[in-house]
């Protein structure tokens, strides 16, 4: 079954030779960066070993795995290089035709991670010619992800007859075999989305596929942070606020702050406002959500950092769908670069959900046992259900009580598997000045060991270094002063 008039052409010309071109891949490419093609003389093929695939696991499906590029592989991946933010795909159906069981193994395992949570996802062997024989008789899917070990004129003239099948508006990826710069451009020339060579890691793949769906007019998406607490009391909303005050102040990067706890929330009271609208307006209406509604419903604190506050009242009770946190959350990353999520120390659906598509979890927890345990509890369930995202951060908090017992911090860490990032220490004074004036911990005091903990936190989930705090004076202090 063939279809005269094909989707996407690869041409068929006979006489079509490859040739080499030096001077390709010299400037600027508008829309996207090439692969990491190497210079040399002869190309290297993928399935033979090299050493950027020793070792026992060398497709990195065991854990979160570094980007590793063509010609050699690259060193583990810091935390402050995982901040590239990818927007979820669509729901999609993805088909991949595998020659090679690794790049099955991948593509299989890409399956569990959170950006790829609304496609469907099928794996075959066989290659091209799988995919042909396939959707000769089938529909297209949306995405067709070709493996093969052809090079050349031979994966033209078999891509020739895939073309015949494939329905228009499907995208193809090929993960091809070798470092051919003139096999690159004819692919792209002819309707291909992108052409990747291993060895490849589970990492890569997913940005490639979710890159190929970004909304052109809406490709802006902020980095998602959730802030929730081991146990209650602990001050995981005291430490979200003042989080996302600093990647505010002293990032100075925009920051919206959404208070998720919408019976019992602070954020009002610890930044002095009384907002006639709150969050809960949103989120009892997600369909309504777009710029103009934001802008009506949201505060704003500074020039930089704006919320959305909770109502904290008991007049209702808030059972809402999980999907209109969802869907409130990816409206209004779309308009502030770092969104900070104060989380409830509550355990339903769409706090689970909440956590798992973020981009960064924090944890904050006590030095106790309870803290110990649920801290464990819930890394070990974010590490099992986001493979290829950057672990939980730990941040211990209110440290030093004086006269009770507590975990010392480096029997907390042993027992965690993973050091906290920081450490909060306890501080009545210096909060309860800073919640009776309605203002932030760098503000009350910015050469405090607590605010610069906070702003080192701050800048390593921004990748930004803190702007120098100023010194306090004794209006900051008194607000009312300055009036």
């Amino acid at each position: 079954m063939s279809n005269p008039d094909p989707a996407w052409s690869l041409g068929s010309d006979d006489d079509f030779v490859l040739e080499d071109d030096d001077t390709f891949g010299v400037g600027e490419i508008e829309g996207g960066d090439l692969p990491p093609f190497d210079n040399e003389d002869a190309p290297i093929p993928a399935n033979e070993p090299t050493h950027a695939l020793a070792g026992e696991d060398p497709f990195g499906l065991s854990a979160p795995a570094p980007i590793v590029h063509a010609a050699a592989a690259a060193p583990a991946m810091p935390r402050e290089d995982t901040r590239s933010t990818e927007q979820p795909v669509p729901r999609i159906t993805i088909h991949a035709a595998c020659e090679r069981h690794e790049i099955s193994d991948i593509i299989s395992g890409i399956s569990a991670d959170r950006r790829m949570a609304r496609a469907e996802i099928s794996v075959e062997n066989g290659g091209i010619e799988a995919a042909v024989t396939r959707f000769a008789s089938q529909a297209s899917p949306n995405l067709l992800i070709i493996d093969t070990l052809m090079q050349g004129q031979q994966m033209l003239h078999h891509l020739d007859r895939l073309a015949q099948v494939i329905e228009e508006g499907t995208k193809v990826v090929i993960i091809g075999a070798v470092n051919d710069i003139a096999l690159f451009r004819e692919l792209m020339a002819r309707g291909v989305s992108e052409y990747i060579v291993p060895p490849t890691q589970p990492l890569d793949l997913i940005r490639t596929i979710c890159g190929l769906y970004v909304n052109p007019d809406k490709p802006f998406a902020g980095r998602v942070i959730s802030v929730i607490g081991a146990r209650g009391g602990i001050g995981a909303s005291t430490i979200a606020h003042n989080l996302a005050w600093s990647i505010a102040e002293r990032q100075e990067s925009s920051a919206t702050l959404l208070d998720l706890d919408l019976s019992f929330g602070t954020a009002a009271l610890d930044f002095n406002q009384d907002p006639p609208q709150s969050i809960a307006d949103a989120l009892m209406a997600p369909d309504r959500v777009d710029d103009v509604f934001l802008e009506r419903v949201t505060t704003k604190q500074t020039q930089r950092l704006q919320m959305l506050t909770a109502p904290a009242t008991l007049e209702r009770e808030f059972e809402l769908d999980p999907q209109s946190y969802e869907m409130v959350i990816e409206r209004v990353r779309r308009t502030s670069p770092f969104v900070v999520l104060d989380l409830p120390h509550v355990w339903t659906s769409w706090v689970k959900n909440t956590l798992l598509s973020a981009d960064d979890a924090i944890i904050v927890a006590g030095p106790d046992l309870a803290s110990l345990r649920n801290t464990k509890n819930i890394i070990d369930l974010l590490k099992a259900m986001r493979p290829y995202d950057s672990p939980p951060a730990v941040v211990l908090s209110m440290v030093g009580v004086p006269k009770r017992p507590e975990i010392p911090f480096k029997d907390f860490a042993e027992a965690l598997g993973a050091e906290p990032v920081a450490a909060i220490p306890f501080d009545p004074q210096l909060f309860g000045m800073a919640a009776n004036n309605g203002q932030m911990v760098g503000e009350v005091a910015a050469q405090s060991k607590t605010a610069i903990a906070l702003d080192a936190l701050a800048a390593s989930l921004t990748g930004r270094k803190p702007v120098e705090a100023k010194k306090t004076s004794f209006t900051d202090k008194i607000p009312f002063l300055k009036r």
